[in-house]
């Protein structure tokens, strides 16, 4: 799962043990101190222009994928590109916007392979993937990053190749200590298979944390962070759980790795402890003590972001939550109760930047349901909805809440005003994919409002081909596989045919791509053609 949170005001960290890299710009031009980011926008999807524009200025390329509602794309621009030393620095790059409901994005989105909101990625001149910056960590850290980027000769996928033959003849000290970091803060979670399969992803970052020169000790600790992190989530598991735990407790015990390894310990707490440690055990008490000394830390640290401090709520709730079934009764601590309320509180008052409370508030709202205040989380969130960036976004919050509650009649109204409100052609087919999710959900005998919901979503279809790409295409594919199994057994026949006869009058439309009509047609097929598509 993608969890992103920005950092902001932390000084720029040292990841290895040689000095940090300094803002790269080139040597015979002086930094222009700019008010704002001159972004470039491409005009029905004509991005080559662009970089055709770039390689002749030998300029780098910024890809900024993003959308309004994001949470975390409003908390990147709250404190990652309001920052003056970003915007300086993008004289040195040509920056691109690509907003995920303009027209020809989804299209862009699956050339590019970007699938989560925010991505962002930074070409060299020639149009070559330099590397996927990571959203996940502080601003500094993130300047840095950026600076490597800007500065680096060789590509991510070039410095993988190298580190992977690291111990054999002719390549020790191949790599320097900024290609190291560049790898360790390469943006897996949205690598989409760029570099590798998904399922040599854990085994990867292990290699990468074995081979990386001991005097990097940064770098290797974040690379193995990161391989736990994978191998925790995929089907094969920790194979040297020992090896793991004392590395987590390495880095746990050592407050500056913590520190600098946050998003790590914030986002991945319950899957890792839960994977290395069995229940009950001591080695799990152990490592929970360590843990939440860490996340206190996190959440006590004034130079972390409101986000940030919330999010090592979170996990102390995740982590408080691990081994409980999820139909059992609430139970917490009532001193984390307050803990809770107390954060989400003063991120409430504390966060003025409108778009950050676009990231901050349903954090917040959040926290307080998964801690059982489910009224305050309400409050929260109606409170916010007149003044919110988005304020669709918050209303799955509200329908969220009112599911926990076992109120279907609240989910579904508020599921369907979100869809409703909701704005661009891709957003709101995202929204009402997911409204006819919850109405199969919540009221499968409910055929006419399930057929009213789907065919809303279908009449809005743009016959178009980038209707059947990146994002939007995932979302058809869902809400078509959720329509087939509820037909299970032919049980609702006639509404699948009607729902088929007016997907197939958008399908008709789009001879000229072949790749789209294919698309649209496996919608509601059986699952392997859909995939296929």
């Amino acid at each position: 799962m993608k969890r992103f949170a920005i950092l902001v005001t932390l000084p720029l960290l040292v990841l290895g043990c040689s000095k940090p890299a300094e803002p790269v710009a080139p040597a015979a031009k002086a930094v222009v101190h700019k008010t704002a980011i001159e972004w470039v926008k491409p005009v029905d999807a004509n991005i080559d222009a662009i970089f055709a524009q770039a390689k002749s200025a030998n300029k780098p390329v910024f890809l900024y994928w993003g959308a309004v509602w994001c949470p975390p794309c409003n908390q990147i621009k709250a404190t990652v590109f309001n920052r003056q030393d970003f915007i300086d620095r993008s004289s040195f790059f040509v920056p691109v916007y690509l907003d995920g409901d303009t027209q020809g994005a989804q299209k862009l989105g699956a050339r590019f392979k970007v699938r989560g909101y925010p991505t962002m990625i930074l070409f060299k001149p020639d149009g070559t993937e330099l590397t996927r910056l990571p959203g996940e960590v502080d601003s500094s850290q993130y300047m840095e990053v950026l600076s490597l980027g800007l500065g680096a000769t060789n590509s991510v996928k070039e410095s993988l190749a190298m580190a992977l033959e690291q111990g054999t003849p002719g390549t020790a000290g191949k790599l320097s200590a900024d290609a190291w970091r560049m790898l360790a803060y390469y943006s897996w979670d949205t690598d989409e298979a760029q570099l590798l399969p998904k399922d040599e992803l854990a085994a990867t970052l292990h290699k990468l944390a074995q081979s990386c020169p001991a005097q990097y000790a940064q770098p290797a600790a974040r690379l193995a962070l990161k391989a736990i992190a994978a191998a925790a989530q995929s089907k094969a598991g920790i194979a040297d759980k020992a090896g793991a735990l004392a590395r987590l407790q390495q880095t746990l015990a050592d407050p500056a790795l913590a520190r600098q390894n946050a998003d790590m310990l914030s986002y991945y707490g319950g899957d890792i402890v839960g994977a290395v440690t069995t229940a009950a055990s001591p080695e799990r008490a152990q490592l929970l003590t360590l843990w939440n000394r860490a996340l206190d830390a996190l959440n006590a640290d004034a130079s972390l972001s409101r986000a940030d401090r919330l999010s090592a709520v979170q996990a102390k709730v995740s982590l408080a939550k691990l081994g409980q079934a999820k139909d059992a009764p609430l139970s917490l601590p009532p001193e984390l109760i307050a803990q809770s309320r107390e954060a989400a509180s003063t991120a409430d008052k504390s966060t003025t930047n409108t778009y950050e409370r676009q990231a901050v508030i349903p954090s917040a709202a959040d926290l307080l349901a998964e801690v059982g205040l489910l009224d305050e989380s309400d409050a929260m969130l109606k409170a916010e909805l007149p003044k919110a960036v988005s304020p669709y976004y918050h209303m799955l919050g509200l329908a969220q809440n009112a599911k926990r509650r076992g109120d279907k009649t609240g989910s579904l109204k508020w599921a369907e005003q979100a869809y409703a409100d909701s704005t661009g052609p891709a957003t709101r087919l995202q929204w009402g994919t997911g409204y006819v999710g919850k109405v199969i959900d919540l009221t499968p005998e409910d055929s006419k409002r399930i057929e009213k919901a789907a065919a809303s979503v279908i009449a809005e279809l743009e016959a178009v081909p980038e209707t059947f790409y990146e994002r939007n295409r995932r979302g058809l594919e869902r809400m078509g596989k959720r329509l087939v199994a509820w037909n299970e057994k032919g049980k609702h026949a006639p509404t699948l045919k009607k729902l088929t006869q007016q997907l197939d009058g958008v399908c008709a439309k789009l001879s000229a791509d072949a790749q789209a009509q294919q698309a649209c047609s496996g919608i509601f097929k059986p699952t392997a053609q859909a995939s296929k598509a």
